[in-house]
């Protein structure tokens, strides 16, 4: 069962914690108070304002696991904070295999301050765990899928509609990193992992996934540059920096381009322009 009071408590200890420059805000000159507000902290989370409020008092609803995942995010949570707002919840604490979906708070840290770059976290699954905006506009929100299709390595494979934003020449080679991607993870976790779900479900699916599974690429160090094309800007041609945590279960992918070039120029107007993704998909009938 969950406890209510310790539950608030807790949220509330955290919160206060927390300042407007750990998670990317502007202070502003009318706060009179150290730590973050109720809001601040509902939206972090995605939740409603009110629905925070209510657990903090505590009169509010039995937080589900997803609510608590969403909290623990907000709250820039470390493992440990995390699995004990889970106990406090009443829920079990979450599988540590390649550590879910909880993005290290080091790594949302540099994220909260990379507002105006195209930049993604993902897990060792290709699974986008959080982006920025920018990152919505040149790649969709990648956050929205469910099941095997959380994974851009499924996608890829299945969904003719994923290559829609890579030059076809890039095809072959993108393919091949991404199951070196895979072959590394899949070799740390194992058999009865997820990353083994991963790759039987795309032998299956996918004589092409297959064909290369079977040559077990290896990964290279390096992060070459990538072409992408997009709807209204046209094709982009970015270097990405990658920079992985500890036990290689995340990485950040930040996105730029050459300063003074056409793809820098428009790699400022991503944030301001409609999910491309989304508008292609609706184009081809997806």
């Amino acid at each position: 069962m969950a406890d209510r009071a310790a539950l608030a408590a807790f949220l509330r200890a955290r919160r206060e914690a927390l300042q407007p420059e750990d998670v990317g805000l502007p202070r502003g000159r009318r706060r009179r108070t150290g730590g973050l507000r109720r809001e601040e902290v509902a939206a972090l989370s995605d939740l409603s304002a009110d629905y925070y409020g209510r657990l903090e008092q505590p009169r509010g609803p039995h937080p589900s696991e997803q609510m608590l995942a969403a909290l623990a995010r907000g709250l820039r949570l470390s493992r440990e904070e995390r699995d004990h707002l889970f106990r406090l919840g009443g829920h079990a604490v979450p599988s540590r295999e390649g550590h879910g979906d909880h993005v290290d708070p080091g790594m949302m840290r540099i994220l909260d301050r990379l507002e105006d770059t195209p930049a993604v976290v993902m897990n060792h699954l290709g699974e986008t765990l959080r982006q920025t905006r920018p990152a919505v506009a040149l790649l969709g929100d990648e956050t929205a899928y469910s099941g095997l299709a959380r994974s851009s390595i499924y996608r890829w494979f299945t969904d003719p509609a994923a290559r829609l934003i890579r030059p076809e020449s890039e095809h072959a080679e993108h393919s091949r990193l991404l199951v070196a991607g895979l072959h590394d993870a899949y070799t740390r976790d194992g058999a009865g992992s997820r990353a083994a779900a991963l790759v039987d479900a795309l032998v299956e699916e996918s004589p092409e996934f297959a064909g290369i599974w079977r040559s077990r690429p290896v990964l290279g160090p390096a992060c070459a540059p990538k072409r992408f094309l997009h709807p209204r800007l046209g094709t982009l041609d970015l270097h990405c920096q990658t920079l992985v945590d500890p036990d290689r279960s995340q990485r950040l992918v930040v996105y730029t381009a050459t300063p003074g070039t056409e793809s820098d120029t428009n790699l400022r107007l991503l944030s301001l322009l409609p999910d491309p993704v989304s508008q292609n998909r609706a184009l081809h009938g997806r």
